[in-house]
Parts: C-alpha cells; structure tokens; sequence
C-alpha cells in the first residue's frame, strides 16, 4: 500500500516524496499473501477500489513500468447452498451495475463447467466474477516502486524510523540511523508495525494482526490435465477459498475462532518471517474443502504458510486522514491489502493532492473510531471479523463483540423496557422495542423482517399520541469565543443563526462543493454556539471543526458528546406532556418551531430544542448526562397519561424519509453538491467567503451531475434499503442512497440520486433493482407525509 502510495503521487507530479522501510518493501504480511484480487464488495467505494486495483495489475502497470506483474484473470466463484447468501449475490450484482461492474449468478451446472474440480452437490449456485483473478504480491509492489524511482522517489530500504516529531514551524521530522528528514506530510503505511509507528506519531491506531494460514499442495495430476487456469472458488459458508497455484493449488481456511498476534507489540526483529504451522486449528475446515474439491485429498502439502495480516474492528482499511494531527494521514488496517493496495494507493494520493477524497470516504476514513476503540474492543473485534470474514453482510445486522462500550445514562431502563440496541460511534443506540418488554434474537435477513411490524407501531404511536427516543449518541460542540460569529459565518453553505436562541441548518463543503459535514446550529449567546451532527461523524466533525479554527485567534471547539445526553419527544401531545414538567412557555409565540431556549423541566435544567426529525411536533431535550436518567423517569411517569411510546432509529428512519429528510453519510456525502441533494434552501452565500462557495456558484460544469428524488416503488413486495440500482430502459441511471417503508404513509419510499438528464435516454419509466424484484418507481414531487409542515409547526 505504501509503494501504491508512493506511485500515484508520482503519477500526480509530486517529485519530493520518500518511502521508509525498515526491512524490505515486502516484509510483513505482503510477501506471504495469496494475492487474490476481487470486485466484490458491499459499498461503491469499496468495489472501485478493488476495481483499480485490478486494472491497475491487469494491464497499467506493467505499461506504464515494464516490470512484471504477474496478474493472472481467471475469474472467480463464490458458491452458495443458502437462499439469504443468494439473496446477498443478487444485491451485490446490483449494486455492481452502479459502478458499471459485472457480476453473474451461475447454476450448479454452469458453475460445473466453469470449475471442472469442484463437486456441485446440494449447492443452489454461485456468483461468477470473471474479471477477478490473482496477482504476484512481490512482483506488483516491486514494478510500483520501480515506476516511482523512475519518476523522481526515493526509497530507502533496511532503515528504522526511531522518532517522529513536529517541529516548532509545524512541520514533521522523521528520525533514523541514518539521519533525519523534515517534510511538511508524514503517511503512516506501515502495516503490520502501524500501530509502533502511529504511537511515535502521538495517535492509537485501532488494528490487531490475526494469523492467516493457508496451505500449498504438492503437483496434482487433476490439475496438470486442465487446459486452462482454474478460477478462484470461495466457500463462504465453510469460510476457505481455493485457487491454482501452478499446477498444484492453494487453499486459504478462515477459521471460526482466530489467533491475534502481536497485539501489544511486533518483536522487534520480526519481517519476513513465518510463524510455526498450526495445522490443528484449520484441519477441519480442509477436510470440508476436500469434500468440495476432492482431488485435494489426493494432494501432499508442499508448504504452510502462517503468517500476520491486519484487522480492524470493522474489517475496513484506514485510510485517510490521522484525527486531530495536521498534515499526518493513515494507509493501513487492510486485511486485504493486496486486493485493495492499488486502489487505495490511488484512493490517497488523490486526496493528498487534492485536499478532498476523490469518492465517499466514511467506509474507510480512520476517523470512524474513537477512543472508545481501546484494546479490549480492537481485539473482540478484530477476531469476530476474522471469523465472520466470509460473512454475510445483512443490511440490519449488529455484530455483538466488544459490547456494549458507550452507554448513556438511560440505557439500563432501556434494556428493561425491551430496547434492541444497535451500534454508533461506539454507543448502544435503540434500533427498535420488543413487545412486553422481551427482546429475542430476530433472523437476519435482506426481505422483510420481523421487526416490521413492532416497528410500524411505533411510528403509529408517534403519528398518533407522542413517543420518546433516546438521541444521546448525537455529536455535539461548543464553540466559543470572540472570532465566534466570524467562525460560523464562514464553515458553511448557509447563514449561521442571525439572532440568539434561533437554529439553522449549514453544511460545511469541500473545496469542489461536495458535501464534508452537516450541523444543526444553535446560537445560545452572542460569542456561544452549540452544533450537533451524526452520531458517526464525531471525530470527522471534530477535527473539520479544530482545522477551522485554527483560522482565527479567539476561538475554541469543545466536543461535549459524552458530556450531554438527549432525550426527544415528538407527536401530537409533546407540548401537552411537556408542559406537565415544565412552567416555561410553550406555545408557537413563545417558542416557535426552529428555536432553542434553556428550562427547567421536572426540576432539571434542560437545554431544549424545537426541532423533531420525524416530522412532528416535537422537541429535543438536552441535559447533563448526570441528570438524564431522572429526566426519562420523568417524562416516561407523566407521558403515561397521553399514551407515551418509546421509539427506535428504525421508525426514525422509516419517518424522515416520509419527510424526504437527508441523512449524512448515505444521501449526504463528499460526492455531491447541496445543489444536487436538493438542499438549495440551506445555500445562502450572502457576501461570505466559505470552502466550497466557487464551485457552488458554477455548478454546472460539475462532472457527471446528479439529482436527488424521493421515489415510490410500487410492484412486487420487497422493501428497499439502500444500494439499489436506478433503471431506466434497462440502463443504470441512478442509485438508492437510503429506503425504508413509510409505516405513517404506508408507501414504499427511496431517496436516489438520478443522473441529470436521465429522461432524454430512454422513454421507458423508471425501475428500482432490489433483489430479484424490479419495482416501478415514481418521482414525488414532495414528501408524502404532511407536506405543508403543518404538524412540526402546530
């Protein structure tokens, strides 16, 4: 990944750049790997990185070097017996489409033809990705390093880094035994050793080696008779792939319960070496691949190979930048660094160059982990992701390990009243309640589950009487300070709250106008501001927020997350339950919609906000996380009287896309413009200069330009949820970015982004991919559920 790295600046012009490697440049896990390379994926960003990464050693690399590379194209299968696996291969192919990517569901017998080897037996089919295949790791780190000498790099091989250090003038300062060298950015690529180079750097870096064996056979005489290479097969649910390796073959098991290695610290004289085979711990898993393949059980074992690769504790790389330290960046934490090194070398570079990511970077951002990411966590899941390597990937799924980690004060009663909780940034968030206070495990699946119906109940309750949620995993701020109102005025699209108590909705951009950050700005006092973003933003939000400031002199950012809790109440009978707490003044004269005021509610000072995601009346109550357990005892006793509902993130959901609210992160990201999520009402540049305020201004010549719609699918009966593909006349036009069932409205209901001009390719209507199910889909042009906001403002 370093060498990646350290090639695509050189593409991009950089001449002054410089690799450190204190072994060789394959030392660590790369010189060991199998090199498979794949498409598939679960996000776009993801598969178009592993998409470069192939055509990068397929074909641009050994042109561009002349090196070899040895990328093999033989296509690969991943065989299934489960009708939810198929279920996830029909989403993943449509997601595919998206990214213009090719992916095939093949029959038993089709799959027979294409792996002569392999026995079919109880298998339903698999999926066929004929562009994937294998490279030779070695060879591929080598040429890219070749092409960035020749272009003006410098590598240096077999020296230590000793010390890292910031200058006084701000710059870095990497110190060796062979001397030391300044530079303005510092990239973290280490690998295996990331986490001793990132403690030199001042940061913990969230990543456990696992060891990963696989086992390489002797000649098979099955295999010399072929007349071409065998693709690569995957058993997901055995959790083992297999690929030709000359003529004999490799087979890579993913055992249920891994082995972490070197979790507080990498023997210091570790690089290329192995660890001792452990056949004990995979022999049952190749006994269940002999059964799939059997001429492996004819094979004698040339070689095992054990040896360290990278895991975080959500199996995703880290790249990006280093939270809170300027100029710092990671590249590292890739269990797949082969597969996903070209891409993410190019993915980086880019974002280096350009000040911004060159694609929606929140599934790789490092800083989607804070503190709470501490060693025990990092470890439970780094072996829960190694065991569930091969894992289905539902769309409601909650992995358990490490468990429960950040709690807000409520969470005990909450669990007591039959919360089922999900994870957020670390925190237990309620996805949704059990009826009679009894939550059982509830099948996975990607059609409707079971859920659905206790779900819609509680939007009912919200429609109908009031509910409350829980919403203390909210990111929140202070900014305080002289250069306060200065600040504001320039972070974002919008105009910062003119008046004290009032609330506006901004969005901070990059430099070309996509979308970095949304905030719900509060201005509490003159020199006081209080914003509140995505639970998933914190730390992204939080260092947007420091790099700001650093612009001014009189100004501070403070993160009071984990110092407030939230509790909201929204539907017909808020005001009524609130004003059984409170003497304050509640009507629409005194505290109208999209205003904030400090009260005393049921004895406890209570910030509280007239806004409700829902689309409801409703206001959110922020308090001392000290005191939010007696503000819940208190609206759950006096909300009894007006039929009170607890509620979820899932009916939150379910609910603001009746609104057509965005979310941050799946309709909101660095890839589109406000202009293009339709939030032109929240642009109002006035005369203030602000990051993204150009290219606003010439939105027109911006590449590919989409528009964001709500859709109703109508036909066929499976609810959406994201990824989906946008059809028109048989060609993708566009992608679902979040969906739900509207339980208020009782529609089907998807925010999309559709290219601009869809309408002039093809006179066909528009069409929604999910699963096997092709649903009509309809352009609403406004939100279906009260769209005069005459609810919210009631």
């Amino acid at each position: 990944m370093g060498c990646s790295l350290l090639y695509h600046l050189t593409r991009l012009g950089w001449r002054d750049v410089v690799l450190i490697e204190k072994n060789e440049l394959t030392a660590g896990s790369t010189w060991h790997a199998a090199g498979l390379c794949t498409h598939f994926g679960h996000n776009l960003a993801t598969m178009q990185m592993r998409a470069y990464s192939v055509q990068l050693y397929k074909r641009e690399l050994a042109e561009d070097t002349g090196r070899p590379v040895g990328f093999h194209q033989c296509g690969a299968l991943r065989i299934t017996s489960s009708p939810a696996r198929l279920d996830e291969f029909l989403y993943v192919r449509a997601l595919g489409r998206c990214a213009g990517l090719e992916f095939h569901l093949v029959s038993p017998s089709e799959l027979q033809a294409l792996h002569p080897l392999a026995d079919t037996a109880n298998l339903l089919g698999a999926l066929y990705e004929p562009w994937d295949g294998y490279v030779d790791p070695s060879q591929a780190t080598h040429a890219m390093a070749a092409g960035a000498r020749d272009a003006g790099a410098e590598i240096y091989r077999h020296v230590a880094v000793e010390r890292i250090e910031r200058t006084a003038e701000g710059e870095w300062c990497v110190h060796t035994p062979e001397g030391s060298i300044r530079c303005e950015s510092i990239v973290n690529a280490a690998g295996t050793w990331a986490r001793e180079i990132g403690a030199m750097m001042g940061i913990d870096v969230p990543i456990v080696p696992m060891l990963h064996q696989y086992v390489v056979t002797d000649r098979l005489a099955a295999v010399a008779a072929l007349e071409r290479e065998l693709p690569v097969i995957r058993d997901p649910q055995q959790s083992w792939y297999l690929r030709q390796e000359g003529l004999g073959l490799i087979v890579g098991p993913y055992e249920r319960i891994g082995q972490p290695w070197g979790i507080d610290g990498i023997p210091p004289h570790f690089g290329m070496e192995l660890l001792p085979p452990d056949l004990a711990r995979i022999e049952s898993i190749l006994l269940e691949v002999a059964g799939r393949v059997p001429a492996l059980a004819e094979a004698g074992i040339k070689r095992i190979v054990n040896g360290p690769i990278t895991f975080t504790p959500d199996a995703g790389p880290l790249i990006g930048p280093a939270c809170g330290l300027p100029n710092a960046w990671l590249l590292t934490g890739s269990s797949m660094g082969i597969m996903e090194g070209g891409g993410a070398g190019k993915f980086l570079a880019e974002w280096i160059s350009a000040g911004e990511p060159p694609m929606d970077a929140l599934a790789v951002d490092p800083r989607r982990f804070g503190d709470y990411a501490d060693r025990d966590y990092r470890v439970a899941k780094a072996m829960e992701c190694f065991a569930h390597q091969y894992a289905i990937h539902f769309p409601y799924e909650e992995r358990p390990a490490g468990r429960p980690k950040r709690k807000s004060a409520t969470y005990a009663a909450l669990l007591e009243a039959g919360a089922v909780f999900g994870s957020i940034n670390g925190w237990e968030r309620v996805n949704w309640f059990a009826s009679g206070g009894q939550a059982a495990p509830v099948p996975l699946t990607f059609r409707r589950p079971e859920w659905f119906t206790r779900v819609g109940e509680e939007c009912a309750a919200v429609r109908d009487r009031v509910g409350l949620t829980d919403m203390s995993h909210l990111s929140k701020f202070a900014v305080r300070g002289r250069d306060a109102p200065q600040f504001m005025a320039s972070l974002g699209a919008n105009q910062p709250p003119a008046r004290v108590g009032a609330i506006a909705l901004t969005h901070a951009l990059t430099g070309s106008g996509g979308i970095r950050s949304e905030f719900t700005v509060t201005r509490l006092a003159e020199e006081h501001y209080y914003l509140t973003s995505a639970a998933a933003a914190e730390m992204h939000d939080f260092d947007l927020l420091r790099a700001h400031a650093s612009r001014f002199g009189a100004v501070t950012v403070s993160n009071e997350s984990a110092r407030l809790g939230v509790l909201a109440i929204a539907g017909p009978h808020a005001r009524e339950l609130l004003s059984k707490l409170t003497e304050a003044d509640l009507s629409n004269s005194a505290f109208p919609w999209m205003s904030a005021r400090n009260i005393l509610v049921a004895g406890l000072s209570v910030r509280a906000l007239r806004v409700a995601y829902v689309g409801e009346l409703g206001w959110e109550l922020h308090c001392d996380a000290d005191c939010q357990r007696d503000l819940f005892r208190e609206l759950m006793r006096s909300g009894a009287a007006f039929g009170l509902s607890l509620f979820g993130a899932y009916a939150m959901n379910s609910m603001r896309l009746e609104k057509a609210y965005r979310a941050w992160g799946s309709d909101l990201t660095t890839e589109r413009t406000p202009i293009e999520a339709g939030l032109m009402s929240f642009v109002r540049p006035g005369e203030r200069e602000f990051a993204g305020r150009e290219a606003l201004a010439s939105h027109a010549s911006r590449p590919s330009p989409m528009r964001m719609a709500l859709l109703e699918l109508t036909g066929g009966s499976l609810d959406p949820f994201h990824g989906h593909p946008v059809l028109c006349g048989g060609s993708a036009v566009g992608i679902v970015t979040s969906a739900s069932y509207g339980h208020r409205t009782g529609r089907r209901l998807a925010l999309a982004y559709l290219n601009e001009g869809w309408e002039q390719q093809s006179g066909s209507p528009l069409e929604v991919q999910v699963l096997d199910e092709l649903c009509s889909a309809g352009i609403l042009p406004r939100a279906p559920y009260d769209p005069g906001n005459l609810r919210l403002r009631s």
